[in-house]
């Protein structure tokens, strides 16, 4: 009989290296134990831990529940997750009515219309990755040659950021959503990337306001927001610099992750891949699968109670830190028939990929679009595609906020 695991054991808590697309043991058991569970942090603070859908929905919906980093007991699962949260603020830390108000000046910018205006540029920057990696020859890494440039390509036509700048802007990203990175390197990463887009808006500024230049209507959402929030007074440029931040590291991290794991659970699982691949609309529906299945963002939504509340039968006091973990609610069987399974013919929608409650995901659209033109299109143009390497030998990104493949090996 297998023994029970650890709920003592310092959260975050590993994941088994032989079942690594599995939750860590302890999320199902504290499921079945009293559903909240206190867990230790890194410096030996406690914090509770909600992995079932309905405590997740409701910390996420509560209004006694902050989001604010600077407010004591704060919980962070690393020395470096605290730094970040504390290095820069950003519409993810943020509580009502502020948090709504930033929100609100980038609502058109995630619109549908913009949307359908980025389709034909999505598609236009993936078959000139397709066409990169069959020029570079067999095996390639997927990883590097499409699931990061694309994201990377498109965050960077939605902001206006010139796509040259990448590597820096990827290695601040890194280093701040490692769970490893020392402090220093964080706030060091923070700062290196607010003082870039803090110099991208002053040459916005002055490109609009000197009356001798048209520069014509602002296309890209840095521009929009020197022309339209800055220059009038509407936000500070340290507020903009701060949004864009973080729409940067969201914006291509998670979807580059998401990708990897898609493929991979295509590539091993046939039945899935012929099931998915019948049409536009079955694609659609088995990218929510995706997401629900592997809930990259498996380390999320760090909160404090701000007054005495009952979640799941437990009692939270005012002050005490909470985890709202999507990726368990994502494998509640309580919510989901055999949670556990990938399986791109099920009903995932509603799922907690991108969040719930005011701090959902503003970008899941374009996370959506991206992921649904991918695979659309990544088997038409190799219809022979494989895993290069065996699946046991693939590493994965156990030291980041974010979960992910390092490498895809694949061949075609």
């Amino acid at each position: 009989m297998a023994s029970k695991p650890d709920l003592n054991a310092p959260y975050p808590y590993a994941r088994d290296k032989r079942c690594p697309l599995d939750l860590p043991p302890q999320i199902a058991e504290t499921r079945n134990d009293d559903g909240m569970q206190q867990v230790t942090l890194w410096n030996g603070n406690k914090a509770w831990l909600a992995t079932r859908w309905e405590d997740v929905r409701t910390i996420l919906s509560s209004p006694d529940i902050s989001s604010d980093a600077e407010k004591a007991n704060y919980p962070a699962v690393s020395a470096s997750r605290s730094a970040q949260a504390k290095s820069y603020k950003t519409i993810f830390t943020m509580d009502p009515p502020v948090h709504g108000q930033y929100r609100r000046t980038l609502t058109k910018d995630f619109a549908f219309k913009r949307m359908q205006e980025l389709r034909p540029m999505i598609e236009e920057a993936l078959n000139s990755l397709y066409d990169q990696m069959e020029q570079g020859g067999k095996p390639a890494d997927f990883v590097e040659a499409v699931a990061l440039p694309l994201p990377s390509l498109v965050v960077s036509m939605l902001l206006g950021v010139p796509y040259s700048d990448r590597e820096a802007l990827q290695e601040w990203s890194r280093n701040r959503m490692a769970l490893d990175t020392s402090p220093e390197v964080v706030q060091d990463s923070a700062k290196k990337m607010g003082e870039y887009f803090d110099r991208l808006f002053a040459e916005k500024e002055a490109l609009y306001s000197d009356k001798s230049k048209n520069p014509g209507d602002p296309a890209d959402l840095v521009s929009r927001l020197a022309v339209e929030q800055i220059l009038p007074g509407h936000i500070t440029r340290l507020d903009a610099v701060l949004m864009c931040n973080i729409l940067y590291i969201a914006g291509h991290e998670t979807t580059a992750n998401q990708i990897g794991f898609g493929l991979l659970g295509l590539l091993t699982k046939p039945e899935q891949k012929a099931n998915m691949l019948q049409s536009d609309e079955s694609v659609k529906n088995g990218v929510e699968e995706m997401l629900r299945y592997y809930s990259v963002v498996h380390l999320h939504s760090p909160r404090v109670c701000t007054k005495d509340m009952i979640v799941g039968g437990q009692e939270i006091k005012a002050g005490d830190g909470v985890f709202a973990l999507l990726s368990g609610a994502n494998r509640d069987p309580k919510h989901y028939d055999d949670p556990d399974a990938f399986d791109v013919t099920r009903n995932a929608i509603p799922h907690m990929a991108f969040g719930f409650g005011i701090h959902q995901c503003i970008g899941q659209s374009l996370a959506r679009l991206e992921l649904q033109i991918l695979f659309e299109s990544v088997f038409k143009r190799f219809p022979n595609l494989k895993l290069a390497v065996p699946e046991e030998s693939l590493e994965y990104k156990e030291n980041a906020t974010v979960y992910g493949l390092k490498t895809l090996p694949v061949t075609w």
